[in-house]
Protein backbone atom coordinates (compact mmCIF):
# COMPACT_ATOMS: atom_id res chain seq x y z
CA UNK A 1 0.00 0.00 0.00
CA UNK A 2 1.03 3.71 -1.07
CA UNK A 3 0.67 5.69 1.86
CA UNK A 4 1.77 9.32 2.23
CA UNK A 5 4.61 11.14 -0.26
CA UNK A 6 0.77 12.67 -1.33
CA UNK A 7 2.60 16.17 -2.50
CA UNK A 8 6.20 14.77 -3.85
CA UNK A 9 4.16 12.31 -6.14
CA UNK A 10 1.67 15.20 -6.91
CA UNK A 11 4.74 17.18 -7.88
CA UNK A 12 6.94 14.99 -9.93
CA UNK A 13 3.40 14.28 -11.74
CA UNK A 14 3.74 17.82 -12.81
CA UNK A 15 6.74 17.99 -13.97
CA UNK A 16 6.14 15.01 -16.10
CA UNK A 17 3.48 16.92 -18.05
CA UNK A 18 5.81 19.69 -18.79
CA UNK A 19 7.23 20.13 -22.39
CA UNK A 20 10.84 20.11 -21.43
CA UNK A 21 13.91 17.78 -20.37
CA UNK A 22 13.87 16.95 -16.66
CA UNK A 23 16.17 16.30 -14.25
CA UNK A 24 15.29 15.59 -10.99
CA UNK A 25 17.57 14.44 -7.97
CA UNK A 26 15.84 12.23 -4.67
CA UNK A 27 17.88 11.86 -1.67
CA UNK A 28 17.41 10.61 1.80
CA UNK A 29 18.04 7.97 4.53
CA UNK A 30 17.70 4.33 4.01
CA UNK A 31 14.72 2.81 4.80
CA UNK A 32 12.84 6.50 3.93
CA UNK A 33 10.44 4.94 1.06
CA UNK A 34 12.69 6.44 -2.06
CA UNK A 35 12.10 3.26 -4.35
CA UNK A 36 8.59 3.46 -3.25
CA UNK A 37 7.87 6.66 -4.16
CA UNK A 38 9.91 6.27 -7.56
CA UNK A 39 7.69 3.10 -8.10
CA UNK A 40 4.57 4.65 -7.83
CA UNK A 41 5.22 7.67 -10.09
CA UNK A 42 6.59 5.42 -12.86
CA UNK A 43 3.53 3.39 -12.67
CA UNK A 44 2.28 2.94 -16.03
CA UNK A 45 4.73 5.07 -17.52
CA UNK A 46 7.37 4.17 -20.03
CA UNK A 47 10.59 3.89 -17.60
CA UNK A 48 13.96 2.33 -17.57
CA UNK A 49 14.43 1.90 -13.80
CA UNK A 50 18.45 0.83 -13.29
CA UNK A 51 20.04 0.21 -9.63
CA UNK A 52 23.68 0.83 -9.26
CA UNK A 53 25.44 -1.72 -7.22
CA UNK A 54 28.67 -1.85 -5.14
CA UNK A 55 30.74 -3.84 -7.76
CA UNK A 56 32.68 -2.64 -11.34
CA UNK A 57 32.07 -0.33 -13.91
CA UNK A 58 31.82 -3.16 -16.04
CA UNK A 59 28.99 -5.32 -13.48
CA UNK A 60 27.07 -2.07 -13.70
CA UNK A 61 26.92 -1.26 -17.99
CA UNK A 62 25.66 -4.92 -18.03
CA UNK A 63 22.71 -3.87 -15.46
CA UNK A 64 22.47 -0.97 -17.25
CA UNK A 65 21.92 -2.68 -20.48
CA UNK A 66 19.38 -4.85 -19.09
CA UNK A 67 17.28 -2.37 -17.69
CA UNK A 68 17.27 -0.64 -21.21
CA UNK A 69 16.86 -4.10 -22.90
CA UNK A 70 13.66 -4.37 -20.27
CA UNK A 71 11.64 -1.05 -21.82
CA UNK A 72 10.52 -2.70 -24.72
CA UNK A 73 9.99 -6.21 -22.56
CA UNK A 74 12.71 -7.51 -24.52
CA UNK A 75 14.80 -10.89 -22.61
CA UNK A 76 17.10 -9.07 -20.70
CA UNK A 77 19.05 -12.56 -20.11
CA UNK A 78 20.66 -12.09 -23.46
CA UNK A 79 20.61 -8.68 -23.94
CA UNK A 80 23.29 -7.14 -25.65
CA UNK A 81 25.87 -5.28 -23.50
CA UNK A 82 26.40 -1.41 -24.40
CA UNK A 83 29.90 -1.16 -25.35
CA UNK A 84 30.08 2.07 -22.56
CA UNK A 85 27.74 4.25 -20.73
CA UNK A 86 28.12 7.01 -23.28
CA UNK A 87 26.28 4.44 -26.08
CA UNK A 88 23.82 3.10 -23.50
CA UNK A 89 22.97 6.86 -22.56
CA UNK A 90 22.84 7.98 -26.34
CA UNK A 91 20.19 5.46 -26.92
CA UNK A 92 17.98 6.21 -24.34
CA UNK A 93 17.74 9.63 -25.75
CA UNK A 94 17.30 8.30 -29.17
CA UNK A 95 14.30 6.10 -27.65
CA UNK A 96 13.09 9.07 -26.25
CA UNK A 97 12.69 11.14 -29.56
CA UNK A 98 9.19 9.93 -30.19
CA UNK A 99 7.50 8.84 -26.72
CA UNK A 100 8.38 9.83 -23.18
CA UNK A 101 10.89 7.85 -21.13
CA UNK A 102 11.80 8.21 -17.45
CA UNK A 103 15.80 7.06 -16.86
CA UNK A 104 15.73 6.47 -13.16
CA UNK A 105 18.99 5.92 -11.67
CA UNK A 106 18.60 4.65 -7.95
CA UNK A 107 21.61 4.39 -5.94
CA UNK A 108 23.44 6.63 -7.84
CA UNK A 109 26.35 6.96 -5.33
CA UNK A 110 27.06 3.46 -6.06
CA UNK A 111 27.45 3.93 -9.62
CA UNK A 112 29.39 6.78 -9.19
CA UNK A 113 31.91 4.81 -7.27
CA UNK A 114 32.38 2.26 -9.68
CA UNK A 115 32.42 4.46 -12.88
CA UNK A 116 33.83 8.09 -11.73
CA UNK A 117 33.51 9.91 -15.00
CA UNK A 118 29.97 9.17 -14.84
CA UNK A 119 28.72 13.04 -13.69
CA UNK A 120 30.83 14.32 -15.82
CA UNK A 121 29.31 12.33 -18.91
CA UNK A 122 26.20 13.18 -17.64
CA UNK A 123 26.48 16.89 -17.02
CA UNK A 124 27.75 16.65 -21.03
CA UNK A 125 25.33 14.75 -22.69
CA UNK A 126 22.45 17.16 -20.79
CA UNK A 127 23.76 20.27 -22.03
CA UNK A 128 24.41 18.86 -25.64
CA UNK A 129 21.91 16.53 -26.21
CA UNK A 130 19.16 15.53 -23.34
CA UNK A 131 17.95 19.47 -22.87
CA UNK A 132 16.62 19.81 -25.89
CA UNK A 133 14.88 16.85 -25.86
CA UNK A 134 11.35 17.68 -23.82
CA UNK A 135 10.47 13.61 -23.57
CA UNK A 136 13.31 12.62 -21.23
CA UNK A 137 12.69 12.72 -17.80
CA UNK A 138 15.75 11.39 -15.54
CA UNK A 139 15.67 10.60 -11.84
CA UNK A 140 19.06 10.51 -9.99
CA UNK A 141 18.41 9.02 -6.74
CA UNK A 142 20.86 7.79 -3.44
CA UNK A 143 20.66 7.25 0.14
CA UNK A 144 24.21 8.39 0.76
CA UNK A 145 23.13 12.67 2.36
CA UNK A 146 26.65 13.24 1.75
CA UNK A 147 27.24 11.96 -1.83
CA UNK A 148 24.30 13.53 -2.90
CA UNK A 149 24.58 17.17 -0.95
CA UNK A 150 28.28 17.30 -1.88
CA UNK A 151 28.85 15.56 -5.31
CA UNK A 152 25.55 15.78 -7.07
CA UNK A 153 23.87 19.20 -5.96
CA UNK A 154 26.95 21.04 -4.40
CA UNK A 155 28.90 23.76 -6.60
CA UNK A 156 31.85 21.67 -6.81
CA UNK A 157 29.90 18.57 -8.46
CA UNK A 158 29.86 18.54 -12.70
CA UNK A 159 26.18 18.69 -12.53
CA UNK A 160 25.72 21.70 -10.34
CA UNK A 161 22.92 23.80 -11.91
CA UNK A 162 21.79 21.17 -14.65
CA UNK A 163 19.16 19.58 -12.02
CA UNK A 164 15.21 20.66 -12.26
CA UNK A 165 13.90 19.97 -8.99
CA UNK A 166 15.04 17.76 -6.02
CA UNK A 167 13.35 16.26 -2.91
CA UNK A 168 14.37 15.40 0.29
CA UNK A 169 12.86 12.57 1.51
CA UNK A 170 12.26 12.67 5.12
CA UNK A 171 10.46 10.22 7.49
CA UNK A 172 6.88 10.50 7.72
CA UNK A 173 5.46 13.09 10.63
CA UNK A 174 3.83 11.45 13.45
CA UNK A 175 0.38 12.45 11.03
CA UNK A 176 1.36 10.78 7.95
CA UNK A 177 2.50 7.75 10.30
CA UNK A 178 -0.69 7.76 12.11
CA UNK A 179 -2.65 8.07 8.94
CA UNK A 180 -0.91 4.31 8.08
CA UNK A 181 -2.84 2.19 10.79
CA UNK A 182 -6.87 2.20 11.73
CA UNK A 183 -7.16 0.47 14.84
CA UNK A 184 -4.37 1.52 16.94
CA UNK A 185 -5.40 3.71 20.11
CA UNK A 186 -4.53 7.24 20.16
CA UNK A 187 -1.99 5.95 22.89
CA UNK A 188 -0.57 3.05 20.87
CA UNK A 189 -0.32 5.40 17.79
CA UNK A 190 1.99 7.44 19.56
CA UNK A 191 4.48 4.64 21.49
CA UNK A 192 4.41 2.75 17.48
CA UNK A 193 5.63 5.92 15.54
CA UNK A 194 7.97 6.19 18.54
CA UNK A 195 9.44 3.02 18.41
CA UNK A 196 9.34 3.22 14.09
CA UNK A 197 10.32 6.86 14.05
CA UNK A 198 8.22 7.28 11.11
CA UNK A 199 10.45 5.35 8.88
CA UNK A 200 7.99 3.48 6.04
CA UNK A 201 9.93 0.07 6.16
CA UNK A 202 9.87 -0.24 9.67
CA UNK A 203 6.38 0.87 10.21
CA UNK A 204 5.53 -1.78 7.66
CA UNK A 205 6.48 -5.00 9.94
CA UNK A 206 4.16 -3.48 12.38
CA UNK A 207 0.52 -4.36 12.26
CA UNK A 208 -2.85 -2.69 13.67
CA UNK A 209 -4.38 -6.21 13.81
CA UNK A 210 -2.26 -6.87 16.83
CA UNK A 211 -1.68 -5.32 19.84
CA UNK A 212 0.96 -2.88 21.08
CA UNK A 213 2.77 -5.66 22.99
CA UNK A 214 2.94 -8.61 20.44
CA UNK A 215 3.98 -5.96 17.48
CA UNK A 216 7.08 -5.09 19.68
CA UNK A 217 7.73 -8.73 20.74
CA UNK A 218 7.24 -10.02 17.30
CA UNK A 219 9.55 -7.05 15.84
CA UNK A 220 12.11 -6.18 18.51
CA UNK A 221 12.13 -9.01 21.09
CA UNK A 222 12.64 -12.15 19.05
CA UNK A 223 15.51 -13.54 16.85
CA UNK A 224 13.65 -13.50 14.08
CA UNK A 225 12.05 -10.33 14.08
CA UNK A 226 13.32 -7.80 11.36
CA UNK A 227 14.42 -4.98 14.19
CA UNK A 228 16.26 -7.33 16.43
CA UNK A 229 19.13 -6.78 14.19
CA UNK A 230 18.14 -3.86 12.07
CA UNK A 231 20.84 -1.28 13.54
CA UNK A 232 23.85 -3.75 12.96
CA UNK A 233 22.24 -4.23 9.63
CA UNK A 234 22.39 -0.56 8.79
CA UNK A 235 25.54 -0.41 10.37
CA UNK A 236 27.22 -3.47 8.36
CA UNK A 237 25.99 -1.98 5.07
CA UNK A 238 26.80 1.80 5.35
CA UNK A 239 30.33 2.42 7.17
CA UNK A 240 33.56 0.54 7.30
CA UNK A 241 34.03 0.36 11.18
CA UNK A 242 30.35 -0.77 12.33
CA UNK A 243 31.86 -2.07 15.92
CA UNK A 244 33.39 1.60 16.40
CA UNK A 245 29.88 3.52 15.62
CA UNK A 246 27.77 1.02 17.79
CA UNK A 247 30.31 1.84 20.77
CA UNK A 248 29.27 5.24 19.82
CA UNK A 249 25.54 5.29 19.36
CA UNK A 250 25.61 3.45 22.66
CA UNK A 251 27.52 6.21 24.64
CA UNK A 252 25.01 8.36 23.40
CA UNK A 253 22.04 5.78 24.35
CA UNK A 254 23.56 6.14 27.72
CA UNK A 255 23.85 9.55 28.46
CA UNK A 256 27.22 11.14 26.79
CA UNK A 257 25.99 14.27 25.31
CA UNK A 258 29.02 15.72 24.26
CA UNK A 259 32.40 15.31 22.40
CA UNK A 260 34.93 14.71 25.36
CA UNK A 261 32.03 12.73 26.93
CA UNK A 262 31.53 10.70 24.04
CA UNK A 263 35.17 10.24 23.17
CA UNK A 264 36.12 8.95 26.91
CA UNK A 265 33.79 6.63 26.78
CA UNK A 266 34.31 5.20 23.64
CA UNK A 267 38.29 5.37 24.34
CA UNK A 268 39.07 7.64 21.27
CA UNK A 269 40.45 11.30 20.76
CA UNK A 270 38.09 14.32 20.32
CA UNK A 271 38.74 14.66 16.46
CA UNK A 272 37.66 11.34 15.86
CA UNK A 273 34.47 11.07 17.37
CA UNK A 274 33.86 14.33 16.01
CA UNK A 275 34.64 12.34 12.19
CA UNK A 276 32.37 9.20 13.43
CA UNK A 277 29.67 11.27 14.44
CA UNK A 278 29.37 13.48 11.38
CA UNK A 279 28.76 10.24 9.77
CA UNK A 280 26.29 8.80 12.27
CA UNK A 281 24.28 12.79 11.77
CA UNK A 282 24.60 12.21 8.18
CA UNK A 283 22.57 8.49 7.98
CA UNK A 284 19.72 10.23 10.14
CA UNK A 285 20.63 8.19 13.45
CA UNK A 286 22.41 11.02 15.62
CA UNK A 287 21.44 14.86 15.90
CA UNK A 288 23.35 17.60 17.27
CA UNK A 289 21.50 20.36 19.11
CA UNK A 290 21.97 23.69 20.31
CA UNK A 291 19.85 25.67 22.30
CA UNK A 292 16.83 27.02 20.17
CA UNK A 293 16.10 30.94 20.00
CA UNK A 294 19.83 31.27 20.13
CA UNK A 295 19.95 32.48 16.51
CA UNK A 296 22.78 29.62 16.00
CA UNK A 297 25.52 31.97 18.37
CA UNK A 298 25.43 28.74 21.49
CA UNK A 299 28.24 26.92 21.67
CA UNK A 300 26.13 24.74 24.00
CA UNK A 301 26.00 21.89 21.00
CA UNK A 302 24.84 18.34 22.57
CA UNK A 303 24.04 15.09 20.75
CA UNK A 304 21.84 12.38 20.80
CA UNK A 305 19.89 9.71 19.10
CA UNK A 306 17.57 11.20 16.27
CA UNK A 307 16.54 7.79 14.36
CA UNK A 308 13.42 6.39 16.50
CA UNK A 309 14.43 3.16 16.15
CA UNK A 310 17.77 3.42 17.24
CA UNK A 311 16.84 5.01 20.43
CA UNK A 312 14.26 2.22 21.22
CA UNK A 313 16.84 -0.31 20.71
CA UNK A 314 19.35 1.06 21.98
CA UNK A 315 17.75 1.86 25.76
CA UNK A 316 16.06 -1.76 26.21
CA UNK A 317 17.25 -4.57 23.87
CA UNK A 318 21.06 -4.69 25.34
CA UNK A 319 19.98 -5.26 28.77
CA UNK A 320 17.51 -7.65 27.68
CA UNK A 321 19.48 -9.66 24.82
CA UNK A 322 20.35 -13.03 26.55
CA UNK A 323 16.40 -12.83 27.27
CA UNK A 324 15.78 -12.51 23.57
CA UNK A 325 18.32 -14.77 22.35
CA UNK A 326 16.98 -17.54 25.14
CA UNK A 327 13.48 -17.36 23.38
CA UNK A 328 12.08 -15.40 26.53
CA UNK A 329 10.00 -12.14 25.14
CA UNK A 330 7.49 -11.83 27.80
CA UNK A 331 10.49 -11.63 30.24
CA UNK A 332 11.67 -9.09 28.16
CA UNK A 333 8.57 -6.81 27.93
CA UNK A 334 8.14 -7.34 31.34
CA UNK A 335 11.76 -5.56 31.99
CA UNK A 336 10.37 -2.78 29.35
CA UNK A 337 6.61 -2.25 29.81
CA UNK A 338 7.36 -0.55 32.86
CA UNK A 339 9.36 2.36 31.44
CA UNK A 340 7.72 3.13 28.12
CA UNK A 341 6.10 6.22 29.38
CA UNK A 342 9.41 7.64 30.57
CA UNK A 343 11.38 6.33 26.55
CA UNK A 344 7.94 8.22 25.55
CA UNK A 345 9.11 11.77 26.60
CA UNK A 346 11.40 12.44 23.38
CA UNK A 347 9.01 10.99 21.15
CA UNK A 348 6.40 13.12 22.40
CA UNK A 349 8.31 15.89 22.56
CA UNK A 350 8.86 15.54 18.44
CA UNK A 351 4.96 14.77 18.20
CA UNK A 352 4.33 18.46 19.63
CA UNK A 353 6.13 19.48 17.39
CA UNK A 354 4.76 18.38 14.25
CA UNK A 355 1.49 19.98 15.81
CA UNK A 356 2.69 23.17 15.78
CA UNK A 357 3.87 22.68 12.48
CA UNK A 358 0.80 21.48 11.26
CA UNK A 359 -0.55 24.20 12.86
CA UNK A 360 1.58 27.27 12.07
CA UNK A 361 -0.77 29.18 10.51
CA UNK A 362 -3.20 29.69 13.86
CA UNK A 363 -0.16 30.52 15.78
CA UNK A 364 0.70 33.49 17.67
CA UNK A 365 4.34 33.51 16.62
CA UNK A 366 5.77 32.50 12.84
CA UNK A 367 8.19 31.20 14.09
CA UNK A 368 11.43 30.60 12.05
CA UNK A 369 13.45 28.17 15.12
CA UNK A 370 12.23 24.95 16.31
CA UNK A 371 13.75 22.79 19.17
CA UNK A 372 14.79 22.67 22.50
CA UNK A 373 16.40 25.40 24.80
CA UNK A 374 18.64 24.65 27.81
CA UNK A 375 20.87 27.31 30.30
CA UNK A 376 22.27 28.14 33.30
CA UNK A 377 19.70 29.87 35.98
CA UNK A 378 22.15 32.48 37.82
CA UNK A 379 19.67 32.78 40.44
CA UNK A 380 19.15 28.94 41.19
CA UNK A 381 22.42 28.01 40.18
CA UNK A 382 21.64 25.30 37.64
CA UNK A 383 20.66 24.46 34.58
CA UNK A 384 17.28 24.77 33.20
CA UNK A 385 15.54 23.37 30.18
CA UNK A 386 12.13 24.09 27.68
CA UNK A 387 10.71 21.25 25.61
CA UNK A 388 10.20 23.01 23.14
CA UNK A 389 10.90 26.66 21.73
CA UNK A 390 9.23 28.26 18.39
CA UNK A 391 10.71 31.20 17.79
CA UNK A 392 10.97 34.05 15.45
CA UNK A 393 13.26 37.32 16.00
CA UNK A 394 11.39 38.74 18.96
CA UNK A 395 8.92 36.40 19.77
CA UNK A 396 8.40 32.94 20.86
CA UNK A 397 6.04 30.47 22.11
CA UNK A 398 7.63 28.20 25.08
CA UNK A 399 6.10 24.51 25.31
CA UNK A 400 6.34 21.83 28.12
CA UNK A 401 5.36 18.28 27.06
CA UNK A 402 3.92 15.84 29.49
CA UNK A 403 3.58 12.39 28.99
CA UNK A 404 2.19 11.15 32.24
CA UNK A 405 -0.48 9.18 33.31
CA UNK A 406 -1.15 11.51 35.32
CA UNK A 407 -2.98 15.17 35.09
CA UNK A 408 -1.14 17.90 34.49
CA UNK A 409 -0.62 20.23 37.52
CA UNK A 410 -0.14 23.71 37.95
CA UNK A 411 3.10 23.61 38.71
CA UNK A 412 4.80 22.64 34.98
CA UNK A 413 2.70 26.08 34.23
CA UNK A 414 4.23 27.98 36.94
CA UNK A 415 8.03 26.91 36.28
CA UNK A 416 7.55 27.39 32.32
CA UNK A 417 6.03 31.20 33.22
CA UNK A 418 8.79 31.67 35.57
CA UNK A 419 11.74 30.51 32.97
CA UNK A 420 10.54 32.85 30.41
CA UNK A 421 12.80 35.09 32.53
CA UNK A 422 15.81 32.90 31.45
CA UNK A 423 15.20 33.92 27.99
CA UNK A 424 15.39 38.28 28.00
CA UNK A 425 15.76 38.55 23.92
CA UNK A 426 12.76 37.37 23.19
CA UNK A 427 10.12 40.56 23.11
CA UNK A 428 7.00 38.41 23.71
CA UNK A 429 6.05 35.13 24.65
CA UNK A 430 3.34 32.83 24.55
CA UNK A 431 3.25 29.69 26.33
CA UNK A 432 1.74 25.89 25.63
CA UNK A 433 1.77 23.42 27.71
CA UNK A 434 0.92 19.78 26.14
CA UNK A 435 -0.49 16.85 28.24
CA UNK A 436 -1.05 13.07 27.74
CA UNK A 437 -3.77 13.08 30.43
CA UNK A 438 -5.25 16.63 30.52
CA UNK A 439 -4.84 19.10 33.17
CA UNK A 440 -6.08 19.55 37.29
CA UNK A 441 -8.40 22.25 37.90
CA UNK A 442 -5.85 24.30 39.00
CA UNK A 443 -4.00 24.46 35.60
CA UNK A 444 -6.90 25.18 33.96
CA UNK A 445 -7.43 27.82 36.44
CA UNK A 446 -4.25 29.77 35.98
CA UNK A 447 -4.35 29.12 32.16
CA UNK A 448 -7.51 31.15 32.13
CA UNK A 449 -5.92 34.52 34.06
CA UNK A 450 -3.22 34.37 31.29
CA UNK A 451 -4.48 35.16 27.53
CA UNK A 452 -0.52 34.18 26.07
CA UNK A 453 -1.35 30.64 27.96
CA UNK A 454 -3.11 27.48 26.07
CA UNK A 455 -3.45 24.18 26.92
CA UNK A 456 -3.32 21.18 24.48
CA UNK A 457 -4.53 17.36 25.42
CA UNK A 458 -2.85 14.48 23.53
CA UNK A 459 -6.49 13.83 22.32
CA UNK A 460 -7.13 17.28 20.89
CA UNK A 461 -4.22 16.89 18.58
CA UNK A 462 -5.15 14.15 16.98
Amino acid sequence: MFIGRKTELQQLNTLYKQDKFQCVIIYGRRRVGKTTLINEFIKDKDAVYFTGIESTAKDNLENFSRSIAALNNANTDNAPVYKDFRSALIDIDALAQNRKIILVIDEYPYLARSYRPISSLLQELIDTKFKNNANLFIILCGSSMSFMEKQVLGYQSPLYGRRTAQFHIRPFTFYEAAAYYKNFNNVDLAVIYGITGGIPLYMSFITDTLSLKDNIINTFLTPSGYMYEEPFNLLNQELREPAMYNAIIRAVATGSSRISEIASKVGIENAAATSYIGKLIELGIIEKEIPAGTAGKSRKSIYGIKDGMFRFWYKFIPENNILVQRNMPEAAWTNIQPHINEYMGKVFENICADYLLENYTNLPVQFQNLGRWWGNNPKMKREEEIDIVAANNDKAILCECKWRNETTDKDVLETLLERRKLLPWFNECYYCIFSKSGFTAACQQLANENDKVKLVTYKDMI
